[in-house]
């Protein structure tokens, strides 16, 4: 089936050929997006939008946490981390509380924040041994 909207074939493309860390950093912003839409509902007395959008934001934790390597103590910190967030998230939506969700999105910032400075230093390390990345 072709693509007659070039930005979705443009997206379409930079999934199809992001590295496995891209994908995490894409499921990260993705996250963020969805609860600021969230918070955007809450305000906005919206409930369709708010619920919509946490559940999205609930989803891609979700499949942060089944993708997650839990053989190292990072792993199961992070699994941990991702249950309370998901949790959270939850409370938010029954709740109509904003303040949860900027706790959820201020936590999920920094594990982007991490990750994106985990590909530049992997990519500066590979450059580096003049291989690619």
């Amino acid at each position: 089936m072709a693509i007659n909207n070039p930005y979705q074939a443009y997206q379409q493309n930079s999934v199809s050929t992001a590295s496995p860390g891209e994908l995490t950093l894409m499921l990260y912003n993705g996250c963020l997006k969805f609860m600021r839409l969230a918070k955007k509902g809450i305000e906005e007395k919206n409930l369709e939008l708010k619920n919509t959008n946490l559940i999205k934001a609930q989803k891609i934790i979700q499949e942060l946490m089944v993708t997650l390597d839990t053989s190292q103590e990072v792993g199961k910190s992070m699994m941990a981390m991702y249950d309370y967030m998901n949790r959270r998230l939850i409370d938010a939506n029954l709740k109509n509380d904003t303040e949860i969700v900027v706790e959820v999105e201020a936590l999920m910032t920094e594990f982007r924040d991490t990750w994106k400075q985990v590909i530049q230093t992997n990519r500066q390390q590979s450059f580096a041994q003049g291989g690619q990345a």
